[in-house]
């Protein structure tokens, strides 16, 4: 739909209907969220279901698209009902999502020829190896602030599209769409009328120059992708179409506030100016930093991304991806079975008064910044006849702070700019042991909002600007509730003790 004619829908949508709240999506790695969000800033009711994780082969990690828009549905329509709400009371829909992972589907039959390859899969590192063999990252990065990394889109695109080769043929690549899983959301949302993405998720693919705004046909080229249909890009506080699915409303409601989860998180967190930072714990961790108007080139791990694009213009920021985070206590919880919820873990881990020596190194998909070695494995070292799984617990618990520390460290010395305070959100944010000891690891304070899912509310803050839900970015800050604080409290000196022990776990795996 042309800008012009969003308006006008928009426009009569506003006449016809009360607007109380923002229905945001938060569709991430493990599940998809919905939650209904005031003008307050408050989230009033919040639906979760999670969804499968194929893992093929070791270090492949896959989702299937249509289970995802199975679950998103699901879970518009069971908040709608649990809440009680009318759909005439929702302004618009935004979404926010994991980002890099990659979907092809077939314009014609609106199915994806295979299932979406997670951000976290490892599959397409000997093409990214190859791509670096023949002098191609410093390109690479110039044009897109990224690293040339399996982690990005462009090479995951790119193995699909082998794979629709060999089983159907190279004809059918001209009916096939490419795109984020915002992309695949807005196209089934809307009846197959909108292919778009934002500046964010667009700037995670490794295709698009985030200096000039546009598809590189360049490393489209690189990449072979070029008969793939890439989405339009738009600013993340478009309206990007309307709602045409008869599952859901029976008339069509906006959908807006469309933006990549780390960067939804850093707007929600309010770093609207430069040198503000903040990290978002979920299965990955992204430390995430405002650098303004101007990109700097991305140096020793960091990537150089969007931070946002509205009304046209796009600020950046710097940032550091961490594999394996909240993954790790899963996979501590799920394949060894040592707790069964998050509050155990956390009780475990506090019966000792430290590691004793314990570190558990997560590199189950390689290892991500600062390190980026992506065929690093895991491994659990310093293990005594006395350790038990309480231990374990913890060096899993610990590995986070840790990571987070060599990130932030590696962007204090890039940047110039030392952060006296981290801002923090995601689901271990929730877990007091790891922010104090966090807070002890960078010698920082930590500020956790007491609003919680700031993915879901930066988008919905987006989102609301676009409509007028809210009036301006300053209404935003107004909005701000007192937070939680961490202080720092242990020695430099035993902090840094910890942290070497840490550094020699990590060589013997990258060694």
């Amino acid at each position: 739909m042309e800008e012009n004619e969003a308006s006008q829908s928009h426009q009569a949508f506003n006449k016809q209907y009360d607007h109380t709240y923002i229905l945001a999506v938060d569709q991430s790695t493990s599940g998809t969220k919905t939650l209904l969000i005031d003008k307050s800033g408050s989230i009033v009711s919040k639906y979760a279901i999670e969804h499968a994780q194929i893992y093929p082969q070791p270090g492949w990690v896959e989702h299937d698209p249509m289970e995802i828009y199975r679950n998103v549905v699901h879970a518009i329509k069971e908040i709608i009902s649990r809440s009680g709400i009318s759909t005439r009371q929702i302004a618009a829909i935004t979404i926010t999502n994991q980002r890099e992972t990659a979907v092809v589907w077939d314009s014609a039959t609106g199915l994806p020829i295979y299932n979406a390859i997670v951000w976290q899969c490892r599959r397409t590192a000997d093409l990214c190896a190859e791509l670096k063999d023949q002098g191609n990252e410093p390109q690479v990065k110039a044009k897109t602030g990224l690293v040339l990394d399996p982690y990005f889109s462009a090479s995951k695109f790119r193995w699909i599209c082998d794979q629709a080769a060999r089983h159907h043929g190279n004809e059918q690549k001209a009916q096939l769409l490419a795109g984020t899983i915002d992309s695949w959301l807005i196209w089934k949302l809307t009846g197959g009328a909108v292919h778009a993405t934002d500046y964010t998720n667009a700037s995670r693919t490794s295709l698009f120059n985030i200096h000039t705004l546009q598809w590189d046909e360049e490393l489209i080229e690189l990449f072979g992708v070029g008969n793939l249909k890439l989405p339009q890009v738009k600013s993340s506080n478009e309206i990007y179409g309307f709602t045409a699915e008869p599952e859901l409303f029976a008339d069509s409601i906006p959908i807006s506030g469309v933006i990549g989860d780390s960067h939804a998180a850093l707007f929600g967190q309010l770093c609207h100016r430069p040198g503000m930072a903040k990290a978002t714990y979920g299965t990955g961790t992204s430390v995430m930093m405002n650098i303004g108007e101007n990109p700097v080139p991305p140096v020793n791990g960091l990537v150089t991304a969007i931070a946002w694009g509205i009304n046209g213009k796009v600020e950046y920021a710097l940032e550091g991806i961490i594999h394996c985070t909240g993954d790790c206590m899963k996979w501590v919880r799920d394949q060894l079975g040592l707790f069964t919820d998050y509050s155990e873990a956390e009780t475990q881990a506090a019966a000792l008064a430290d590691n004793e020596g314990v570190y558990l190194v997560p590199a189950f998909v390689g290892l991500g910044a600062p390190y980026w070695f992506p065929n690093a494995r895991a491994a659990i070292v310093g293990l005594s006849r006395s350790s038990d799984k309480r231990h374990i617990i913890r060096a899993a618990l610990e590995s986070i702070a840790y990571q987070v520390r060599d990130t932030i460290a590696l962007m204090e010395a890039e940047s110039g700019v030392p952060i006296v305070e981290l801002r923090v959100d995601g689901g271990a944010a929730g877990n007091r042991l790891l922010m104090q000891f966090q807070a002890d690891m960078l010698q920082a304070d930590i500020v956790k909002p007491s609003i919680a899912e700031l993915s879901a509310i930066g988008s919905a803050f987006l989102g609301g600007l676009c409509i007028g839900y809210w009036s301006s970015i300053e209404e935003l800050h107004k909005l701000a509730q007192a937070p939680i604080g961490y202080a720092h409290k242990m020695d430099k000196q035993v902090s840094d003790g910890f942290h070497e022990g840490w550094k020699k776990a990590v060589q013997s795996v990258i060694s």
